[in-house]
């Protein structure tokens, strides 16, 4: 059971840090980015590339996420920005479109070739040995978490203690009031992909060294990372490292049952949704409150 619930709790904070990247764009753009996952890919791709030229595991880190932060503005300033007008869905079916476009692009860079993961030189992927019994949670889970928790803690900070988080919430929320009282709008919606871009890349570089890597390995935490912020609810960082921690002990408890096995784990995710969305269908940590009519 210990172990098991080491591992619900690992694989938990993968499942938050992606989450928390879907839960920043969404509150600073008002947009589902479902490309996430292919941005985080590349930011892994990238970091390896780096590390192949000679370089540290901490200037790969680096490089990854500035990458992230990079690309996030880019896509804002050149994709998503001529459909801003457009209905919601258009800019979900162009992130969607965007996803396929980067794994193909990954593919034909990177495609081929035997299976890598991205090493962590600074830290050990062994389990820790505690009372003589080695546990599941190793040094680089330890740092997995603690980032994905640092993370959160800036989130919060961001939205409600700063002039910038308040900026992009008007932004989002408001565009047209906000331009009225001075918000650059376009500013603050190219910082949200931006920000987010980067969260994402954080993702993809703690994934990476527990998954081979490919233009497509991130498909499945990015469906589980999803599922965990409308869990948690789309509009609170607190609600996505809950929602990431319950799908990761789901999915570890169900796993590790023998009466059920591996083979169910994605049933056990989809039940717990299921429960969640009946019971406050805007996610249990949401602020938002529900309209009676």
């Amino acid at each position: 059971m210990l172990n098991e619930t080491l591992n619900g709790i690992t694989s938990g904070a993968i499942y938050a840090s992606i989450a928390l990247a879907l839960v920043l764009i969404w509150r600073g753009t008002r947009i589902v980015n479902f490309a996430a996952g292919g941005m985080a890919m590349v930011s892994a791709f990238i970091a390896l590339s780096v590390i192949d030229a000679g370089a540290s595991y901490w200037v790969a880190f680096v490089a990854a996420l500035g990458f992230g932060l990079v690309a996030g503005a880019v896509i804002e300033r050149v994709l998503i920005r001529p459909v801003e007008s457009k209905p919601p869905l258009t800019a979900v079916i162009l992130t969607f479109g965007l996803l396929i476009l980067i794994e193909s692009i990954a593919g034909m860079i990177w495609g081929g070739g035997s299976p890598r993961t991205l090493p962590t030189a600074t830290f050990s992927i062994k389990g820790l040995n505690i009372g003589g019994q080695t546990v599941a949670l190793s040094p680089f889970d330890l740092f997995v978490i603690g980032a994905v928790l640092l993370t959160m803690v800036l989130l919060i900070v961001l939205f409600r203690a700063t002039n910038v988080g308040l900026r992009m919430r008007a932004a989002a929320f408001e565009p047209e009031t906000a331009r009225l009282l001075g918000v650059r709008v376009g500013r603050m919606l190219s910082l949200g992909w931006a920000l987010a871009s980067l969260v994402g890349a954080l993702a993809g570089v703690l994934v990476a060294p527990k998954l081979f890597l490919s233009p497509n390995f991130m498909d499945a935490p990015l469906v589980y990372g999803f599922a965990a912020a409308v869990i948690g609810g789309l509009d609170s960082p607190v609600g996505a490292v809950a929602g990431g921690l319950a799908l990761g002990l789901v999915t570890s408890y169900v796993g590790g049952w023998q009466a059920l096995g591996p083979s169910l784990e994605v049933m056990g995710v989809l039940v717990l949704l299921i429960v969640v969305l009946m019971v406050r269908p805007e996610g249990l940590f949401s602020g938002i409150k529900p309209r009676r009519v």
